[in-house]
């Protein structure tokens, strides 16, 4: 009896501080650093955006890297990635490699992208199928659709050795688009592929879903690098061959798998502040619809080697381009790509840091472009040879809340002193749903302390990976903040 009455005492005297930090055993922390929620709906925010939410009904947040393109996936790289607290894995496919023969798809490959995601499932991060392709495939050096369905109509390709992009502005290259969309044969192959995959990967608890075609293009009428047609034919495109495009393989994938969300992309010039004029989608799954939008974040100038303009005007404009299409028909938003090829420079540090600050305003996550380690911390790549953040990309590594039992707010962290700090809005399952933050090793190499201001009784359970907090007391509406500090 005694004792049980100083346990009551001590509990007594914890809740007069404000939380409850329960220790966890070995196996149960290891379980929960792994565990990521997967999203299965969304939940309307009171800014009018539409987020990614779990069973729970608590916010989801996903950040992540981009891998798979061109190099192989391994185990290790995917463990890295969860440990180093990124959740999300956008996993470029292509075409070419999963039916480089017509009607021969390629059971080595496929066994390939099950053991991918059965490694996701071990490491508790989500997968993203990107069904990649740049400059259309290999028939023009690059990747994605496979040559055999590659129509030319005998026009000429000359590549630009310094402008990759430009490519796409070849005639073969328009040539070859425009039979993609319009081929009934091709058509029908696309939409096999398609459903070949996803009768592979579904099942998998990793499996987030499909961003369906990456960076699409389109033919450009009259000459092709006047800025007037390429908008021109944009929005032809977004209004007419790329959604029905998009029909086509959700229904695909559907046919197979009525569980994954599908993500549609708009063209590249949202990234210079030109709303898509993409249509929306309806989903034929039973239940509430499962259907996203993935946009890229790239400033086109910094794309082709100048150091970012911060007088420049791009993040704000971007943030007025992306958002009406989501709002509108109330989806989710995930950032496939974003980050600049070197941030040593001022101006690219600072793009960073302003990227990372802006997406949380208008999307539920993001994959960041590239999981790589470059010698010099130049290129793409996320980090150094030593495998730590590359210089300027730091921002992208720091902690974030990746569960919300309640409305989010603003996040900030410090790198210097290693304070983060959420202020999230308390409501109705916050008596039985954690709020979970990571807190990757990088930034608490020694741990983390985790207080919680204006949550009377908060719970609090930290281990090496995850901060999680539970407010049994906390009224609808209350605001609280949660403060985690270095130890």
């Amino acid at each position: 009896m005694r004792l049980r009455r100083a346990v009551v005492t001590l509990l007594a005297v914890l809740l007069a501080f404000g939380a409850v930090l329960l220790p966890e055993t070995p196996a149960a922390a290891e379980d929960e650093a792994q565990a990521v929620a997967a999203p299965t709906g969304t939940v309307r925010t009171p800014d009018g955006r539409t987020r990614l939410a779990d069973r729970q009904g608590r916010v989801l947040t996903l950040r992540g890297l981009n891998l798979g393109k061109t190099d192989t996936v391994t185990e290790r790289r995917v463990a890295r990635l969860a440990a180093e607290g990124f959740t999300l894995l956008r996993l470029n496919i292509q075409w070419e490699k999963v039916e480089p023969q017509r009607d021969r798809y390629d059971a080595a490959y496929l066994r390939y992208l099950d053991r991918v995601l059965g490694w996701a499932d071990r490491h508790g991060v989500l997968v993203l199928v990107d069904w990649h392709q740049d400059v259309f495939g290999p028939a023009f050096g690059h990747n994605g659709i496979p040559t055999w369905a590659t129509r030319t109509d005998g026009l000429p390709f000359e590549p630009n050795p310094d402008d990759w992009f430009a490519d796409y502005f070849q005639p073969a290259v328009q040539a070859a688009f425009t039979h993609l969309y319009d081929d009934a044969d091709l058509r029908a192959a696309q939409a096999g592929a398609y459903a070949r995959v996803a009768a592979t990967l579904r099942g998998h608890r990793s499996l987030l879903g499909y961003d369906l075609f990456n960076e699409p293009f389109g033919p450009v009428p009259g000459d092709p690098t006047d800025p007037a047609n390429q908008l021109a034919a944009s929005i032809a495109l977004e209004q007419g061959r790329l959604p029905a495009m998009y029909r086509r393989l959700i229904r695909a994938v559907r046919a197979v798998d009525p569980h994954a969300w599908l993500f549609v992309e708009p063209t590249v010039l949202v990234g210079q502040g030109v709303p898509t004029s993409l249509p929306g989608f309806a989903d034929p799954r039973p239940g509430p619809d499962r259907i996203g939008y993935a946009p890229h974040f790239y400033d086109t100038a910094v794309e082709s080697g100048q150091d970012w303009d911060p007088n420049g005007g791009f993040i704000e404009k971007y943030e007025a381009a992306v958002a009406g299409y989501p709002t509108a028909h109330r989806l989710p938003v995930l950032v496939g790509e974003w980050g600049p090829p070197r941030a040593t420079t001022p101006g690219n540090a600072e793009l960073i840091r302003r990227q990372v600050r802006s997406m949380p305003s208008f999307a539920s996550g993001w994959a960041m472009w590239y999981d790589c380690d470059a010698p010099d911390g130049g290129g793409y790549c996320v980090r150094g040879a030593d495998g730590r953040p590359a210089p300027g990309k730091e921002p992208a590594f720091a902690p974030y809340a990746r569960a919300v039992a309640g409305t989010p707010g603003p996040e900030s962290y410090d790198p210097t002193t290693g304070t983060y700090r959420l202020r999230l809005t308390a409501g109705r399952p916050t008596h039985r749903a954690w709020t979970e933050i990571t807190l990757p090793a990088a930034a608490y190499p020694r741990g983390a302390r985790v207080s919680v201001e204006h949550a009377p009784a908060a719970v609090v359970r930290v281990t090496d990976a995850i901060a999680r907090v539970r407010l049994p007391a906390a009224r609808p509406g209350t605001s609280v903040t949660v403060t985690v500090a270095r130890r």
